[in-house]
């Protein structure tokens, strides 16, 4: 049996705030990032990794050595550190709901945030467990701070049992990655890995090699301004025409109405007065046809609302963001086959190979040379309050690392 480490390591992780802001300029996005991976650093050298660094853009590398006489490709371990905007991180307070029997989970700082059963399928493979939530109040911070925990607990894991065939790995703490920035300045050469895995995904067991492929797209209309008082026949308030284009997209096409494999058409953020305004979106599918075809629907809309007000005009503007690293993926399939390996050596006797409806930093890792999917950190209810995590899962996330060093050293 192991010496697990990942349940005091995350207790000590969500303490630190490390919000990220989109509305920063910086990389990374917010100083307070670097608390924790300061922090990280301090550990891995205490461990005995020499060469942990953390640079200038909030970016943690670190190296376990090969113990093997075998040439085995360098692989690497990767979570990012920094929470979600959405919902505060700032004081979390963890609590441990020890021997989960099933109950209701009332967070005491907040009686009305209550994690349930029904609401949440997972907890119902999670009797026995040891169950970690916030106090109700704040998210927890297991997006991803179970996955950085499982890294440094299978780093320890490795390093304390010389038995255990290895070759180099290499370990990537990233900031900003809840801000789409993640591996915006990561250096790759560096790196100098050849296959990489984010433990950033959710139900044990599982391993995501898909992901969304994403755009951003941005509306903004041009109305016409007058003096409320003398406006007939006059104004065209952008504000008005901006609401009337939000309320076309059609419900079919929302977040809230699919599931699976299905796209959507997402509006974030809408804000202007009455001569602009702006609508912010994100565009999702998993081929790169539907993201163009949800785009085409979007100006569709955009131009069938215009042809009412002849004075104002629309500009749309499509972005991409990342592509689903599923494409990547199908060229190198060890990646995942070993994965697989590992995950049914780690207890796991049917490993879930799926989809993720969202982006890792190993979306675009992928296609930047680095193939990259995603495994279980045990994560569940993400920017929420009602965020939670098993102890027992991250241990198993830990072990999955362990096994899948070692059949890449078998495999070589």
């Amino acid at each position: 049996m192991f010496q697990h480490t990942a349940k005091e390591r995350f207790l000590r992780y969500v303490t630190i705030d490390t919000q990220s802001d989109p509305n920063s300029p910086t990389q990374p996005s917010t100083e307070k990032q670097k608390n924790l991976s300061r922090l990280l650093v301090q550990e891995l050298k205490a461990m005995g990794i020499a060469d942990a660094e953390l640079d200038e853009h909030g970016y943690v590398y670190a190296t376990i050595p090969a113990n093997t006489d075998k040439k085995v490709p360098v692989i690497c371990f990767c979570a990012h550190v920094d929470t979600s905007p959405d919902c505060s991180g700032e004081g979390v307070k963890p609590i441990v709901h020890a021997n989960y029997k099933g109950q209701d989970l009332v967070l005491p700082d907040d009686p009305s945030v209550v994690i349930r059963m029904a609401e949440h399928e997972d907890l119902k493979h999670q009797i026995g467990h040891d169950i970690i939530t916030a106090s109700g109040t704040t998210l927890l911070g297991a997006d991803n701070k179970a996955g950085v925990a499982a890294i440094m607990d299978a780093a320890h894991i490795l390093l304390n049992n010389k038995q255990l065939r290895h070759g180099k790995i290499r370990i990537l703490f990233t900031p900003d990655e809840e801000i789409g920035r993640g591996v915006d300045k990561v250096n790759l050469k560096k790196l100098g890995a050849k296959y990489g895995y984010t433990i950033d995904g959710e139900t044990a067991g599982s391993i995501e090699d898909e992901t969304f492929s994403a755009d951003a797209a941005t509306v903004t209309v041009h109305g016409v301004s007058a003096h409320p008082g003398f406006a007939k026949d006059k104004m065209e308030n952008a504000l008005k025409i901006a609401a009337r284009i939000v309320a076309k997209f059609p419900d079919k096409l929302s977040p809230e109405h699919t599931e699976g494999r299905q796209g959507f058409i997402h509006p974030m953020h809408f804000e202007g007065n009455l001569e602009k305004a702006t609508i912010k979106l994100i565009i999702r599918d998993f081929t790169e046809s539907g993201l163009k075809r949800h785009a085409k629907t979007l100006q569709k809309i955009v131009d069938g609302v215009m042809k009412n007000f002849p004075n104002s005009h629309a500009e749309v503007k499509v972005s991409e963001q990342y592509r689903n690293m599923g494409k990547v993926l199908r060229r190198h399939p060890q990646v995942v086959t070993y994965a697989l390996e590992a995950l049914q050596r780690a207890g796991f006797k049917t490993p879930l190979k799926r989809a993720i409806r969202g982006g890792t930093d190993g979306s675009r890792l992928s296609f930047m040379g680095l193939p990259c999917p995603n495994i279980f950190a045990g994560e569940h209810a993400f920017h929420s309050k009602q965020e939670w995590v098993s102890v027992q899962d991250m241990e198993k996330a830990a072990e999955t690392m362990v096994h899948l060093a070692q059949v890449w050293e078998e495999r070589s």
